[in-house]
């Protein structure tokens, strides 16, 4: 049973744990008891108040620990975190560890958003992590970089976002795998330009633009699926100096689906890497008359 503290038992001889809920100044309090503790790692602590302002924190056997002596050994980040979140959130606090198990905390290997979907029965798993990943991080933050602890996307948040919407991701896995085989792009941008340009283009004649670009077949100079087959592979190839990252590679993908499905407003189409300032293209709708 959770309970709201103000102030907390003396640590005994013994290991004992207890789930409370920790609010800013309990946090504040706990803080002032560290004594040795690792590097804060501002960019963590923002990532971990994110997920406590989304409401997506999650009570686990992960919380805060004080030795034997009542000094703070683990959990400064976590508590920093609900002082930069202004909220309250329960978690375990154990007290009577002893100093030296200090070296081994957090040591283990974290879980990555792929184990997490482990449970879905889907397969290639990172590559679908990786697209559930940059579909949010495309409508969160469209015009900043999808690197650094900004885009830190928490793996219940994936598995959430998976199963709002399971069959679609799936099959922009199954198009992300074969699309990359004839384009520039990598898996996961094919996968996520996919499955952004299909999800507001119900009466899209999707089939014609897949096989456009799988074979290049019978396509017009002007068209642009044939423009997007003919962007060069090594722009996204590690050790590039022309190396884009994946928002590039979306980028691009939708600026050719949009002068695809609307070419009387591209009279000069041009696939490269987005400039300093220029922001995320959104996709064209097509959808049915009413």
């Amino acid at each position: 049973m959770a309970a709201d503290i103000t102030d907390t038992e003396e640590p005994g001889e013994n290991l004992v744990s207890q789930v409370i809920k920790v609010t800013p100044e309990i946090a504040e309090k706990f803080l002032s008891r560290a004594s040795v503790n690792r590097r804060l790692d501002m960019g963590q602590v923002g990532a971990l108040a994110d997920t406590i302002r989304r409401g997506e924190w999650k009570l686990t056997h992960q919380g805060i620990a004080f030795d034997k002596e009542g000094a703070l050994l683990d959990g400064q980040h976590r508590l920093h975190a609900i002082i930069e979140s202004e909220s309250p959130v329960e978690m375990v606090v154990f007290h009577g560890l002893p100093k030296e198990v200090f070296p081994v905390l957090d040591t283990g290997k974290r879980r990555s958003a792929a184990d997490t979907l482990l449970s879905t029965g889907e397969k290639y798993l990172t590559l679908l992590s990786s697209t559930i990943r940059h579909v949010i991080l495309f409508n969160a933050i469209p015009n900043d970089p999808w690197s650094g602890a900004r885009a830190y996307v928490s793996n219940d948040r994936i598995l959430s976002t998976f199963n709002e919407d399971k069959a679609r991701y799936g099959e922009a896995v199954t198009v992300g795998r074969e699309l990359s085989k004839h384009l520039f792009t990598s898996q996961t941008a094919a996968a996520v330009g996919y499955f952004l340009t299909t999800e507001v283009a119900p009466a899209a004649d999707i089939d014609q633009w897949l096989s456009g670009l799988k074979s290049g077949a019978n396509l017009d100079s002007g068209d642009a699926r044939l423009a997007l087959r003919e962007v060069p592979r090594e722009t996204q190839k590690r050790g590039s100096r022309r190396r884009m990252g994946v928002r590039d590679q979306v980028a691009i993908y939708i600026k050719a689906w949009n002068a695809w499905v609307e070419p009387e407003k591209f009279s000069e189409l041009r696939l490269r890497r987005m400039r300093k300032g220029e922001k995320m293209p959104k996709p064209v709708e097509v959808t049915f008359d009413r």
